[in-house]
Parts: C-alpha cells; structure tokens; sequence
C-alpha cells in the first residue's frame, strides 16, 4: 500500500539532531625540558590520551599550537615517530603470535634501524629488562610483566629521545613492577631519554617524577614540583601514638595545643597538625605528658591524598 504524499518528510521533520561540543582538552599549556621526567595525571576523561595522541600525531587538535622537539606532530608523522617510544599499558605493539624477538625485528624495520646499531641496542635493552629467558616465546603466551618488558623494549629500539608512558605497570605484579620502575629510572638518570608518565598508580609518580601536571575535564590544575604541590595543598601532618592498653581517657584528655584529634581505634590516636605552626617534638612533650606510650608515628600525607583532596574540593 502506498503512502500518502509527504508523510515521511513529515515524520522526518519532527525528528532533530542536537550536538554537544565537548573540549577533551581547554586552554592546556605547559612545556617540557629535555631530560626532564614529568608526570601527567587526572581521573578518567581528563584528557590525558587525548594529549598523548596530539603529541604523537594520532590526533590532529581543533586550535593551539603544539611542537616536540620542534616537529608540529600530525604534520611530519614520520619525522615525529622517529624520535619518541610509546608504551599504552592496555594495548600492545608486538605481534601476538609470533616470538618476541621477531617483534623487535619487525620494529627495528619500521623504524629504519641499521642491523649493527639494532644488535647493539637489544643486546643493552635485554640485559637491563631480562629478556633473554623469554625472547623466543610467543608473545601470547608471555606473563603481563613479560609482555610489559618487551613493550618497552619495542618503543626504545630505535632509541627515542622522548617516550610517552601511558599505565607502563597496571596490572603488573610487584616484582615486575619493581623491575620496570628501575629501568624507567636508570634510563632517564643516565640516557637523558625525556618522559612524560600518564597513571593512576601514584607510586610510580613519586617514583619516578619530580614535576607533576594535574588536569581535570580538560582544564590545567597544576603544574610543578611535587613538593610545592604537598605544600600547597596539605601543608599538614599525623602524628600517631599507640598508648597502653590499661590506659583510658576521656575526650578532654584528647585536646592539645597545635593539634586536631583526627582518629581514634584501638588505643591508637592521630593529630593533624601543621608543622609550620608547632614543632612534632612539643606535640609530643605534650602527649607524653599524659599518656604512657608504646609507640610513635609520624605520617606526612602521600600524593594520593593530596591529589584526592584537590578533586574533592574541584567537585565541591
């Protein structure tokens, strides 16, 4: 059966698309030493891939002006490719079915590299990275801490100036992230390699970084030295004390000068306290005075809490 005349442009005319812009990234600006080890940090959809992908020319941005080391990225790929390393945690460059060195090999062919200077280069890479036990194995049968060692040996065969990490240990046991730290470390400390770290494992932050930039919604937060950030935003510090169990005290006793009682639980008490303000040593003078104590904690707040509290607030 026909329809009548107009009867879909009708329908049709009722239905419209409407658009959201959504700026991954706004008014984003920092630049990067040579040498330097900086780590980019923000929860998720923050924009810290999408700025890993304009820095490495996957993505081409809508305004700004971006260059490493003096290449605009999307506009001389190869060039670009040339002189950085990329490792994204949750993705692999290796060929999955074939032995992690024909990977390298194939790797080393992409990236131009000449056959003495490419055996000098795996030979450095497998004895920092212990590789030699695993090196003919598939790479679908290789352990994550395993695969993460060959993925770091695939982006530096070529020895990049610069390598982009983004997760280089999620998931990764303690053993082999220990092991990757190290070599991150010893390779900025003694090749120079400039790196820029995207993770959520704090650790690795302190680690391996001393500058921080911390983006949320695609707006800079911060950017500087990690101790200016502790500083700025928690400029406080806990002391614990564990006081004896045959000892009680009602919540008068808790009161001293200079300190905020933050926590109490199973005879252990915590001040927050700012060491700008009153010294640990009259803290304690104080508490001691009081109580008999077993033991005695000083805790400075770790970069996760800072961090926590930064987002906290933004969200407030």
């Amino acid at each position: 059966m026909r329809q009548p005349p107009g009867r879909f442009a009708a329908v049709r005319s009722l239905i419209a698309r409407r658009y959201d812009v959504v700026r991954a990234i706004d008014d984003v600006s920092f630049a990067v030493d040579e040498g330097e080890a900086v780590a980019y940090v923000g929860p998720n959809g923050a924009g810290k891939s999408t700025t890993i992908k304009i820095l490495t020319g996957i993505l081409v941005p809508t305004g700004g002006v971006v260059k490493v080391a003096g290449i605009i990225p999307w506009r001389s790929r190869t060039r670009n490719a040339l002189q950085v390393g990329v490792v994204l945690g949750q993705r692999t460059q290796l060929w999955w079915d074939l032995p992690l060195y024909e990977s390298f090999q194939l790797m080393a062919t992409l990236y131009r590299v000449p056959p003495q200077r490419y055996r000098l280069n795996l030979e450095r890479l497998s004895a920092l990275l212990d590789l030699d036990e695993f090196i003919g194995t598939p790479v679908r049968q290789l352990s994550l801490g395993q695969r993460m060692r060959g993925e770091l040996t695939a982006a530096l065969i070529h020895e990049p100036s610069i390598l982009y990490l983004d997760e280089p240990t999620i998931g990764l046991d303690l053993f082999a992230k220990e092991k990757v730290r190290t070599f991150i470390e010893e390779l900025n400390r003694d090749n120079g390699t400039t790196i820029l770290l995207t993770t959520h494992d704090l650790s690795d932050v302190e680690r391996l970084c001393k500058r921080i930039i911390i983006i949320d919604g695609g707006h800079l937060l911060f950017d500087g030295p990690i101790v200016e950030l502790k500083a700025r935003y928690a400029p406080w510090r806990l002391l614990g004390l564990q006081i004896a169990q045959h000892q009680s005290a009602s919540g008068s006793d808790f009161a001293i000068s200079g300190g905020e009682l933050s926590g109490r639980s199973d005879g252990k008490l915590w001040w927050r306290f700012d060491p700008s303000r009153v010294s640990v040593a009259d803290l304690v003078a104080q508490v001691t005075s009081r109580f008999a104590v077993e033991d005695i904690a000083l805790v400075e707040p770790n970069l996760e809490m800072v961090i926590k509290a930064i987002y906290e607030d933004r969200r407030r």
